[in-house]
Formats: structure tokens, sequence, C-alpha cells
């Protein structure tokens, strides 16, 4: 069993940038793929990015040239970096554990492992 564990988040104003960190633990056999999903007041979670096992990436394009996920094998560690931040990047995001597939040609993943208590990014105006 595998346990998530993300920090890094906190209050920026509009512009500016945070790291975000998702530590695993606990039984590891294999590496999948894995991403970071966000869900804002009052909406549904949303998957923002992921990598896949082999390393390539996919990005919502909401954050396309802004957000740059990135994984530390060694670590099981994954990173979201993310800058320019905006208003409404404002969420709780969350990183999960998942298995990478296609949805009518659109690559995406599909989240296998219990959520956590996320971390929270406030974007101010």
């Amino acid at each position: 069993q595998v346990q998530l564990v993300e920090s890094g988040g906190g209050l920026v104003q509009a512009g500016g940038s945070l790291r975000l960190s998702c530590a695993a633990s606990g039984s590891i056999f294999s590496i999948n793929a894995m991403g970071w999903y966000r869900q804002a007041p009052g909406k549904q979670r949303e998957l923002v990015a992921f990598i896949t096992s082999g390393g390539s990436t996919n990005y919502v394009d909401s954050v396309k040239g802004r957000f740059t996920i990135s994984r530390d094998t060694a670590k099981y560690t994954v990173y979201l970096q993310m800058n320019s931040l905006k208003p409404e990047d404002t969420a709780v995001y969350y990183c999960n554990r998942g298995a990478s597939t296609k949805i009518a040609g659109i690559a995406t993943m599909a989240a296998f492992g219990s959520w956590g208590q996320g971390t929270q990014v406030t974007v101010s105006s």
C-alpha cells in the first residue's frame, strides 16, 4: 500500500510561483503514472498534469506553458512547478497514482490510489 503526502502549497500573488511536492511511502512495487489534480470550491476535481512511467508529460490546456511536472524516481517523489500563477489556479491540489490511457484520442490517466488531504494553493489578485 502506497501513501502520498502533498506539500508546498501557500498563498502567493498573481504572477508568483510555487513548487508542490508529492512524496510516496509504503510498499512500492512498481512505478506508475503519477498526476496532479486540483479541486476548487464548487467545482469537480480536475486532472492538471501527469507523468507516465516512461517519463512523458501531459497538461490540461489551462496550465500549459506555466506548470511543469517532474519525477525523482529514486526519491519516489513527483513535483509540480507552477509559474505565472493566476487567481483561477486557486484550489486544493492532490497527487495520485494511476494508469495512463486515452479517451477519445486524448491522453489522460485513471487514478487508483486513495486521496490524501492535499495542499492548498491560493493566488490573490
